[in-house]
C-alpha cells in the first residue's frame, strides 16, 4: 500500500487534524494528532505520511499518520482580533480551527490599535512548537462592524473588494471605447426580435437574456426560435491582459449577505457587459428552434447583437403570467409551458429534485438584520433555469461532437461542469437517515435510485423534515466539478454539461466561450493544450470552494447577530440533529440553527441512541430524534463563536 497521500486537512475543536483522502475514502479519513500536524491548519492541502491503524476512542480501527509537508494553505489570511500582552502585538483568530495565535512584529501591524479587526498573512511558520509570524495585510475596523465582519470572510479567502490599478485601468479604457461600428460588425442582429431579461429584483449585472419569435410556415406544430443570449465576455476580456490574470486569480464573484464582490471591475460588470434594457449590447448566443415539447430541431451558435425590450425583475414577470396581460404574455407564457415540459423530461430521465432553500436578509442602514426569510422559487425562477441548463447541455454538447468529427471520439476539449455518481458508503448513510425518518428506499448497484429519492420528496408534501432530507442527499453527493475529462451530471442527468451563461461572475463561462468559437473558427484544441486547461479547472474549482465558505459564513454570521437581538424569545423549530452534548434546532422561519444543551432538556437524565438517533429521558421516556417539532427560546447568542443557543419551553 502506498505510504503517502494528498489530501485536505480538517481540525476537530480538540485541535487535532483528520487528512481526507480520495484513495482511501473507503476507509475513512487518515487521523492526525495534534503533535503530528506539522503547522497544518484548517483546509490545507498537505502531504501526509499514513503510518498504520490503531482503535479509537469507539474501539474502532482508525487510519493515522503524519503530516510531511503543506502543499497549498487553505487561506489567504486570517481574520480576527489585534491584542498586546507584555508589548508583544498578536492575532487572536476568529476561526476556532485556527489553533494558535499569530505573532505580529511591531513594524509589520500596519497602525492597526489593539482591540481592531484586522487580516493577516503568516509569514514564517517553520517549527509547529513556536507560534507563526505574521504582518497585517488590511485592517478592517471594530469587530461588530458590520463592513469588518462582512468583508473579513471574502478577505480570508483572497478575495479582495478592490482590483488593483493595472485591470482597473484596463477596464475603465474598454468602457471609455464603448462598443463600436466595427464591434456590431459580422454580428447577427437581433435587436428586432422581442427580448428581455429576468432577473433577481437586486440584481445589477444581467448575464442573460431571451429573445423570442414564433416560426412561420412549420410543416409539423408550432415551432419556436429561442435565443439564449450570454454577455460576451470574452470580447473585452482576453488571454494576456491584466483583467484575464484578475479573472483567473478570482475565478467567480462572492456574493455575502449585503454585497457582491465582482469577478470583473464594476465598469464591466454592471454596465458595458450587462444586458441592461435599451442599450445595444454584444453577446454570445445559442439559439434553438424548438417545438411545443422542447424537443430542439435546429441550433445555431455565434457573435449576436442585442438589445433588451424590457428588464423583468422574476416578480414582475410572474405577475405577467398570473394576470395574462403586460408585456410579452404570450412570449412568456409559450416559454413557460416549455420550461416545465423540459423539468419534467429531466425527472424522467433520472435528475435529481433538489431544491435547496436559500436564506435571505433585510438589513437597515447599519447592517443591523431586522428579518430573516427563505426565498421562494416561483414558476419565472424555473423558467430561466431551465433554459439556462438548456442552453449549457446543448452549447456543451455541440463543442464536443464537432471536435470529435475532426480528432476522434474522446478527444474533445472543453470546460465540463461534471458529477460523478455518489460514493455507495455516502449512500448507505443517507439510507440510515431515510429510515430515521421513518421511510424506505431501494438500493441497487450501491445507489438508491433517482427515481426513489424524488418519489420520497414527493410524498413528503409539506412536512418540515423535507428540506433537512434535501439538505442531506445533497451532502451524500459527490461535489461537482470543473473538468475536461467528461463523466457527465449525475445530479441533472445529463451527458454532456458545461457552464456557458455566466460569464460575468464565472471564469469557466469565459473558457467556455473561447472554445465554443474556436470550433465555429475551426481551430480545434490541440491535446497539447488539455493540461493548461485541466489546471484552470482545478483552478476554477477550488476558488468555487471558497468562495462558498465566504458566502455560508457570513450567512451564518447574520443568522447568530438576528437571534443576539431576540433573547428570551420564543419560536417553533425542528430537531436538525442529536449528539452526547445536546440536539441541533433549526428555528422555523428564519433557519437559524442553534443547539439545546442535554442540561437545558428539563430535570430528567437524558441519553445519547447514536443507533437510533435520538436523545431521551431515562425517566420520563420522552425523546427527541431528527423532524421532531419543538418549541424554543433563544438563551444566548454568542458573535465570537458564532453559535447559538436554544433552551426548551415546556
Amino acid at each position: 500500500m502506498e505510504r503517502t497521500y494528498t489530501g485536505s486537512v480538517s481540525i476537530t475543536s480538540k485541535k487535532d487534524g483528520y487528512v481526507r483522502v480520495t484513495e482511501l475514502e473507503h476507509e475513512g479519513a487518515i487521523f492526525v494528532d495534534h503533535s503530528h500536524l506539522n503547522t497544518a491548519l484548517h483546509g490545507d492541502i498537505v502531504e501526509v505520511e499514513l503510518l498504520g491503524k490503531k482503535k479509537n476512542d469507539k474501539g474502532e480501527d482508525q487510519l493515522y499518520g503524519k503530516i510531511l509537508k503543506i502543499l497549498e494553505r487553505g487561506k489567504k489570511g486570517y481574520a480576527g482580533k489585534l491584542e498586546e500582552e507584555n508589548g508583544m502585538f498578536f492575532l487572536v483568530p476568529d476561526d476556532k480551527r485556527m489553533y494558535t495565535d499569530v505573532i505580529i512584529p511591531n513594524n509589520a501591524r500596519k497602525d492597526a490599535e489593539v482591540g481592531m479587526k484586522v487580516v493577516v498573512k503568516i509569514t514564517n511558520w517553520s517549527d509547529p512548537k513556536k507560534s507563526p509570524i505574521g504582518e497585517v495585510s488590511v485592517v478592517l475596523g471594530h469587530p461588530g462592524e458590520n463592513d469588518a465582519e462582512m468583508l473579513a470572510y471574502a478577505l480570508e479567502r483572497g478575495f479582495s473588494d478592490k482590483h488593483n490599478q493595472d485591470v482597473t485601468k484596463e477596464a475603465q479604457d474598454i468602457k471609455e471605447r464603448g462598443i463600436t461600428e466595427e464591434d456590431k460588425a459580422n454580428r447577427r442582429d437581433f435587436r428586432n426580435i422581442p427580448t428581455f431579461t429576468i432577473d433577481p429584483v437586486d440584481a445589477q449585472d444581467f448575464d442573460d437574456a431571451i429573445s423570442f419569435q414564433k416560426l412561420e410556415n412549420a410543416k409539423e406544430g408550432n415551432r419556436y426560435e429561442v435565443g439564449i443570449h450570454i454577455a460576451d465576455v470574452s470580447f473585452y476580456v482576453r488571454p494576456g491582459m491584466h483583467l484575464d490574470e484578475e479573472a483567473i486569480a478570482r475565478e467567480t464573484s462572492v456574493y455575502l449577505v449585503d454585497r457582491c464582490i465582482p469577478m470583473l471591475p464594476e465598469v464591466l460588470s454592471n454596465d458595458l457587459c450587462s444586458l441592461v434594457q435599451g442599450k445595444d449590447r454584444l453577446v454570445m448566443s445559442c439559439v434553438l428552434e424548438i417545438d411545443d415539447e422542447g424537443n430542439i430541431h435546429n441550433e445555431w451558435y455565434g457573435r449576436a447583437l442585442i438589445n433588451s425590450h424590457r428588464r423583468y425583475t422574476y416578480e414582475d414577470a410572474q405577475t405577467t403570467l398570473d394576470t395574462k396581460s403586460g408585456d410579452f404574455f404570450e412570449e412568456l407564457n409559450i416559454l413557460n409551458t416549455i420550461a416545465k415540459k423540459l423539468t419534467k423530461k429531466r425527472f424522467d430521465n433520472g435528475a435529481l429534485q433538489l431544491e435547496t432553500e436559500e436564506v435571505k436578509f433585510k438589513l437597515d442602514e447599519k447592517g443591523v438584520p431586522v428579518d430573516v426569510y427563505v426565498k421562494e422559487r416561483i414558476d419565472t425562477n424555473k423558467l430561466i433555469e431551465e433554459f439556462m441548463l438548456l442552453a449549457n447541455q446543448s452549447v456543451s454538447k455541440f463543442i464536443t461532437k464537432k471536435q470529435e468529427e475532426v480528432n476522434g471520439e474522446g478527444k474533445a476539449i472543453c470546460i465540463y461542469r461534471i458529477h460523478d455518481k455518489p460514493d455507495p458508503d455516502r449512500m448507505h448513510d443517507l439510507d440510515l437517515y431515510i429510515r430515521g425518518l421513518g421511510e424506505h428506499v431501494r438500493f441497487m448497484d450501491g445507489l438508491i435510485p433517482s427515481k426513489d429519492l424524488n418519489d420520497l420528496l414527493a410524498r413528503m408534501g409539506d412536512r418540515p423534515e423535507k428540506a433537512l432530507l434535501q439538505v442531506h442527499i445533497t451532502r451524500s453527493m459527490a461535489k461537482a466539478i470543473y473538468s475536461t475529462k467528461n463523466v457527465g451530471h449525475y445530479g441533472l442527468a445529463f451527458s454532456y454539461y458545461s457552464h456557458f451563461t455566466s460569464p460575468i461572475r464565472r471564469y469557466p463561462d469565459v473558457l467556455t466561450h473561447r472554445l465554443l468559437m474556436r470550433v465555429l473558427d475551426g481551430d480545434m484544441p490541440k491535446e497539447t493544450e488539455r493540461g493548461i486547461y485541466d489546471k484552470l479547472c482545478m483552478q476554477a474549482s477550488r476558488r468555487e470552494k471558497e468562495a462558498s465558505d465566504a458566502e455560508r459564513g457570513s450567512i451564518k454570521y447574520k443568522q447568530v447577530e438576528y437571534m443576539s437581538y431576540r433573547i428570551g424569545q420564543e419560536f417553533d423549530g425542528m430537531v436538525t440533529g442529536v449528539s452526547e452534548w445536546g440536539i441541533y434546532v433549526e428555528e422555523k422561519k428564519s433557519k437559524c440553527e442553534g443547539m439545546i444543551r442535554l442540561r437545558d432538556l428539563g430535570t430528567d437524565f437524558y441519553n445519547y441512541d447514536q443507533k437510533g438517533g435520538r436523545v431521551f429521558g431515562e425517566r420520563s421516556g420522552v425523546e427527541w430524534k431528527i423532524g421532531t417539532p419543538v418549541k424554543i427560546k433563544v438563551k444566548n447568542a454568542n458573535l465570537e463563536m458564532r453559535v447559538i443557543d436554544y433552551s426548551l419551553v415546556a
